[in-house]
């Protein structure tokens, strides 16, 4: 279906197709029309499906339907996302929608100063983007004020459960207009996700575009089986030999991300590292530089797994596997976006092999094992009877030691049980 048959304004229209937009993706088909309608709605969809158009355009077209006044410091629409990145990338998307309309667009975020921030809020705005913890310090600053907020989305709810945020977003909520129009999107499904649509939906309609936490169809599966030590020589050897030309990898810790940076420097490899302790400009410059085609690594921690749109990215990895299943389809959703091929790829030591299971389970299929060369890992059998024999061979020595202790001691029982004899003796003398 194509965007020309909504019936949009024309302003709206002309940015879609300055965007490029002609043929809605199955997430803007099914959700636009009941969302410009007012309806409230859950809609699960994976990453990279073309969920911001899919909210942004029926909102933009009721505020144009009813156009008011712009207030200061007093948003028509708000829009709550997990992540910085994402926040920032929001703003940019709406933004290139709305070019033609007089509806200003601002995002707050951390990592920044306030004062910007509490400037532009002065100024007026229409569309306010932004994270829980920065909109509650606004809040508390009185900078800002959501009692004219009438549309509100809460994008990639999830990962907001996920980074214990929903306390934060249903205190935001009691802030806005109590007759709003709410949107919760979600890249994967769970009992914490319907429970919360309860919470904040009413008498809402549940979408759900893909098979439950599916991840595209275009993402090819692999995993190397690997020792954790092994890891950054694997990552150079297949970066060389494969020739990827730009390739995302996740870690799951700073310290991990900050060694593989430090590996990859020695090789001179162009790369870049984005993690918490990393400054918003920092950052920033690093994704940039990324999508320019600057650098062929970009290193993230699960900051950066949400709220990344590189165009063409055919490689992401997984350094390590994540702790929860859900955040490998989160992680993989930055490849395989808009119906283009991508490849996920895992190094996996035996201590992530439980892991493994649980994402395949989670995925409905099996991952690919790949056996590199040279890297092979130990048989998981032959390490359980090593560690077995180690085991007992331990106990035996422990055993032996003991032996010994007793027998070097004795001959010093037996000197002071011949000294109690002696005395005795003396005694009769």
């Amino acid at each position: 279906m194509k965007f020309s048959n909504l019936g949009l304004a024309n302003e709206i229209q002309q940015a879609l197709e300055v965007c490029g937009y002609t043929e809605m993706t199955p997430v803007q088909e099914q959700a636009i029309v009941p969302a410009r309608r007012g309806k409230d709605l859950l809609v699960n969809a994976q990453t990279g499906t073309g969920k911001t158009a899919a909210f942004a355009l029926p909102i933009l077209q009721q505020m144009l339907d009813k156009p008011k006044d712009r207030l200061s410091g007093s948003p028509r629409a708000l829009i709550l996302t997990p992540t910085r990145e994402l926040a920032e990338q929001l703003a940019n998307t709406i933004s290139a929608y709305a070019q033609f309309l007089p509806l200003k667009v601002t995002a707050l975020y951390g990592g920044v100063k306030m004062g910007g921030q509490a400037n532009k809020l002065k100024d007026g705005v229409d569309i306010l983007i932004s994270t829980p913890g920065r909109l509650i310090e606004h809040l508390e600053l009185s900078n800002v004020n959501l009692a004219n907020a009438e549309f509100v989305v809460l994008d990639e709810a999830d990962r907001m459960l996920d980074m214990g945020f929903i306390a934060d977003v249903q205190n935001i909520l009691k802030f806005t207009a109590k007759k709003r129009q709410t949107l919760l999107f979600s890249a994967t499904s769970s009992p914490a996700v319907n429970e919360l649509s309860h919470k904040l939906l009413h008498n809402h309609q549940v979408l759900r575009v893909t098979k439950i936490n599916a991840t595209a169809e275009t993402v090819s599966h692999v995993m190397y089986p690997v020792e954790e030590s092994r890891k950054i020589d694997l990552f150079k050897a297949l970066l060389k030999e494969q020739n990827w030309y730009q390739v995302l990898v996740f870690t799951s810790t700073k310290q991990q991300a900050d060694e593989l940076m430090a590996a990859l420097k020695r090789s001179k490899i162009d790369a870049a590292v984005c993690h918490a302790d990393k400054s918003q400009g920092a950052r920033r410059r690093a994704i940039a530089d990324f999508k320019s085609a600057k650098l062929q690594v970009l290193i993230a921690t699960e900051v950066a797994a949400r709220g990344l749109d590189i165009q063409g990215l055919d490689y992401v990895v997984n350094y390590n596997l994540p702790y929860l299943p859900e955040d490998y389809v989160h992680r993989i959703g930055r490849t395989g976006r808009a119906g283009k091929e991508g490849y996920a790829i895992s190094f996996v030591s035996r201590e992530e092999e439980n892991t493994v299971a649980r994402i395949e389970k989670m995925i409905g299929s099996k991952i690919k094992r790949i056996v590199k060369a040279g890297f092979e890992v130990s048989n998981r059998i032959s390490l359980l009877k090593s560690v077995a024999k180690n085991t007992r061979n331990s106990r035996s020595n422990k055993t032996s030691e003991t032996q010994i202790s007793h027998d070097k001691s004795s001959p010093y029982q037996a000197k002071k049980s011949k000294a109690r004899v002696s005395k005795p003796n003396k005694g009769k003398k």
